[in-house]
Parts: structure tokens; sequence; C-alpha cells
């Protein structure tokens, strides 16, 4: 009897996959068990396997396509066998996403907004030749406009109406704009912001453009940031931090002074471990808005930042607060690895209580880190610059890394962050005192 071969559902937040690859053509023998696909989320890569022994008669969806969770994309069984009742019940639902070219296929490219200006789009309202006339001589975009012509027709009064507050051309301004190949810019040159000739922008070409599918990874970060930004109350604090014995006890570890086991802690662990030590004295950092209450956690799921190929990935560091330092940049190297390498499980970029982003690598100072709700709280770590101080009416020049707190305003207020903020710098500033003797010795034991 032949058997449906389904998309795997992977972790309760994983809605649909891309598939990556198939490994089997239509006709091939499988076993159970062997590998028929590999599929990506927008967390990791992973492999299908045939669910029985058989041929492959039929394949659903190619290289690219996106299918939901639990749907069928191919069908082992027997030579001749009837597979009717196997096969998706529709396109639409067997693949949600719109159609796109296979990965193996060239990238579409992006028409040139000078031959689309004019054109009629299948699906959207007609136009008039002088409405299509005056929208090019002004650059203005018809697919943005309301028709009011029949059947939604856009007339030339349309164009007229959407071109209230917009600047004035000359008139080679509007020969050259009606020829194609320029844009307008946001302002002219000329008396009251009118636009001649030199203010033109060259309209970049079909070659200077590459459409890119947003897929995978990229869909859900740009999904989920547009929706923390709608749906929470961000607030940022700037801090620096005094990191002159934090950079020396890094050298001391890095040359062995503890043991072999922690010569290849980081500055970032070490970040990691003071953030983690003293989010507990500050639940209200700790926590994440749940519809109309706020759970706050009594231990760090430490989220932290991971940049791969594949795009930004937050893998999560377990009970981050209990472990020692060893165990926590030992947790956090496998972590990262496993994202730079596809091989992230679901469940480990899940349940995060807070989250460190660090860009000081790239020479940023400060930035202002974006929420994942529901957290309500993503540090952000900037490079270690000198900062001018003054010490004993001398003013010294004194390594410090700048340290960028957004929290969500709904969950807790300023000052709570503030206080925050001061233990974490005061944490790093002596971050010696702040590791035990037994885990500086190796022993790793936890608090």
């Amino acid at each position: 009897m032949a058997s449906a071969v389904l998309l795997p559902k992977l972790g309760n937040s994983v809605e649909s996959s891309l598939i990556l690859a198939w490994h089997k053509a239509v006709g091939d023998p499988v076993a159970q068990g062997e590998l028929l696909a590999e599929i990506e989320t927008d967390k990791a890569t992973l492999e299908v396997e045939s669910p029985a022994d058989g041929l492959l008669l039929a394949r659903f969806h190619e290289v690219g396509d996106e299918v939901e969770v639990m749907a069928p994309i191919g069908v082992i069984g027997a030579a001749g066998e009837d597979i009717d009742e196997l096969r998706p019940k529709s396109t639409a639902a067997a693949a949600p996403a719109p159609p796109t070219p296979a990965m193996t296929q060239p990238t579409a490219r992006i028409p040139s907004p000078a031959a689309s200006a004019g054109s009629l789009v299948r699906g959207r309202p007609a136009s008039s030749p002088r409405a299509r006339k005056l929208a090019a001589a002004r650059g203005i975009a018809l697919s943005g406009l309301n028709g009011s012509g029949p059947a939604g027709r856009i007339l030339e009064r349309d164009v007229q109406a959407a071109l209230v507050g917009q600047p004035r051309l000359t008139p080679v301004a509007q020969a050259m704009l009606r020829e194609g190949g320029y844009n307008l810019p946001p302002r002219g040159s000329g008396p009251r912001g009118r636009i001649r000739r030199r203010d033109l922008i060259p309209a970049p070409t079909p070659d200077d453009m590459q459409r890119v599918p947003l897929r995978g990874a990229r869909r859900v970060t740009a999904r989920r940031m547009l929706e923390s930004l709608q749906t929470t109350a961000q607030l940022t604090l700037h801090a620096h931090a005094d990191v002159r014995a934090l950079l020396a006890l890094r050298q001391r570890l890095k040359a062995g002074e503890f043991g072999p086991a922690l010569r290849a802690v980081t500055i970032n662990d070490l970040l990691h471990y003071a953030v983690a030590r003293s989010l507990p004295a500050h639940p209200e950092l700790n926590a994440q808005l749940a519809d109309d209450h706020i759970l706050r956690f009594r231990h760090v799921q430490l989220g932290f930042a991971v940049d791969t190929p594949r795009g930004l990935y937050v893998p999560v560091i377990r009970d981050a607060d209990r472990l020692g330092l060893q165990q926590l940049a030992d947790e956090a190297r496998r972590l990262a690895r496993a994202c730079r390498d596809g091989a992230i499980r679901p469940e480990e970029l899940e349940g995060a209580t807070f989250t460190v982003s660090n860009l000081g690598s790239y020479g940023i100072e400060s930035f202002t880190p974006v929420l994942n709700p529901p957290q309500a709280g993503i540090l952000g770590a900037g490079a270690i610059h000198l900062k001018a101080v003054q010490e004993n009416a001398v003013v010294a020049f004194l390594p410090h890394i700048g340290l960028s707190l957004t929290i969500d305003h709904q969950v807790l207020d300023g000052a709570p962050a503030a206080r925050f903020l001061q233990d974490l710098a005061q944490r790093l500033t002596q971050i010696e005192q702040a590791i035990t003797p037994a885990e500086l010795s190796g022993t790793n034991e936890t608090p």
C-alpha cells in the first residue's frame, strides 16, 4: 500500500519549510529510513527519510517550494499503484507561498522602473493614455493610485490629485523623465524646490538589481522584527562599563594561568556570564508579556545572536545562571557552531527569556537592539573603545564597552532597567571578583 511522505512537524513554532534538495528521483527505489530530501525551516536544515520500502512514485513539490508542515511532498509505493487519494487536495493547500523559481535556476530580475511606469499590470485597473503620460512625466507610480473612471480606470484627474504638494519640474527635466532612465529626487535645486535636469537621479537598470526571494530565516526575521516594533513599547538605554579588569582577566585566561580548559573563554563569554549572574537580581528584565499578565522567570534562558550564512539565529543557553564559566563558554561555542553548520535543532532556538546581541567585533560602539517578543529585554554590546574619565583631578583614557539595553515599557519602567545596567556595568568592572575561585580553577562548580 502506498505511503505519503509528509513534511515533518518540527517544533511548535514551525509552520512551513523550504525544500532544499531531493536525493531521489521519481521511479527510484528507496528503503525505509533512507534519505529522501533536505528541508530548511526558519531555524535549521533537516533531513526527510522514507516512511516505507518501495519506489518514489511522485514528488508533489520541488526544490525552492515552501510547504506547510504535515503536507504530502511525495509518495512511496509499488509500481502502478493508484496514488490519487494521496495527492494534495489543491496546489494552494500544499504550497501556500507564491510560486518561486527553483534555487538552481537563474535569479529573476526586476524590470526597469521606466519601462513599467506606463504599462498595464495584470490584476490592476487600467489607465488612460493621458494619465499614463502625466504619470510618466511626473514620476508617479500608477500602481499606487485609485482610479475614478469606469471599472476603476485611472484617469488624468487621478494623477493630478496625486500631484498635489509634489515638486514641479522644468520642461527639460520633464522631457528627460518621459524618455525614461531617471528617477525623481526628494527635492530640486531650483526656486521653491523646483526640479532641474541636473537634479534627476539615474534609474537603476535591470543589470543593477536582483530579486531575492524573502524566505527561510530572512522571512521569519523580517516578520518578527516588524511585529516587535508594532506590538511593543520599546525604550533603549545606553551606558558604558570600564573593562580594564575584564581585559586583564581575558589575557590571563588566554595565557593558561587558570588551566588549559579556560584558555578559549572569550570576551563574549565573560559578557554572557555577567548578564546571566545579574539577571536573577532583576526579575523585571528576565520576564515576558503574556496577554494580561507578566511572567517572571527564576532562571535565565539566555539567547544570543549568531550571524550565519542563512541569516540571524538566536540559540538559547539553558539555565545560564546555573552554569560555571567554562560550562557556559562550551555551550555557547557548541550552539554557535551548530547554527553556522545548519545542524541546530528547533528546540535549541526556543524559550529564551533574555537576549544578548554583540556587534563589538564589527567596530560598532552602540546601537538599538530590537526586542524579540515576548521577551521584555535585549542587551546590545558594542566595541571596546577609549573613553575620557576624570580620576583624582586627572583625565585618563580608559577602555570601556558600550551597553545598549532595549526594554518593553509595557513590562517595566526605565528605572528598573537603569538599575540592571548599573549592576551589569559594576559586575563587568569587577569581573574577577564576580567569578568564584572554583570556576577559575576549572572545576565549574555552579552557584
